[in-house]
């Protein structure tokens, strides 16, 4: 038995050691400058793999992140180290979908207000969508900062830039008001279908 757990554990440990390994660590690229993303905004599909830190008054949490971006949907997973206690948000038009795991899925035809609701604290994912890959949303008023920019009562602050292929990515970045905090350090971009980091 003891000699099956310690196999089992060494066998844990190589693997990820050699996943580390295989990581490429992001190549840092200079500071954030919104002017030079405008064209951005005519990205079709991202998706990006990272972790996200969460503070609050009344709760505090982090979690690794997946987040798919197609024109018409977002599909976010967040979970914990290992994939522990994964939730799935999926968002298709004004549907939102959260599934839990284990059959607990829900549904809301008010995202952000149902969003909110599940995970206890606001979370402005119209705008997110769009601060995500550096850029204010689109059509609303903003006002530029040193490090990014203030839209809708909200500090987004891109921390360390990273190049991604062709194209200069957030690697660190804060989004915060008054109440809460979101730290979020991306560790991998895929863009239009192309994997980058």
């Amino acid at each position: 038995m003891f000699h099956r757990l310690t196999n089992h554990l060494s066998t844990t440990c190589v693997v990820l050691l050699l996943s580390a390994c295989a990581s490429v660590p992001p190549v840092h690229q200079g500071a954030y400058t919104q002017a030079a993303r405008a064209h951005l905004y005519g990205i079709q599909e991202w998706r990006l793999q990272g972790r996200l830190a969460v503070v609050s008054p009344k709760d505090s949490w982090s979690a690794n992140i997946e987040w798919g971006h197609l024109p018409n949907s977002e599909k976010i997973r967040l979970s914990g180290p290992l994939g522990q206690g994964a939730v799935v948000i999926e968002l298709a038009g004004n549907v939102v979908k959260i599934d839990r795991g284990g059959g607990n899925v829900q549904t809301s035809n008010h995202p952000e207000q149902f969003i909110s609701q599940q995970l206890g604290l606001l979370v402005p994912l119209e705008s997110l969508r769009f601060w995500a890959v550096g850029l204010p949303e689109s059509g609303q008023d903003f006002q530029e900062t040193s490090d990014g920019f203030v839209q809708g009562g909200w500090l987004i602050a891109y921390k360390e830039m990273q190049k991604t292929g062709v194209e200069t990515m957030p690697h660190k970045m804060s989004v915060s008001d008054e109440h809460v905090k979101l730290k979020l350090i991306v560790d991998r971009w895929d863009l239009n279908g192309g994997k980058t980091n």
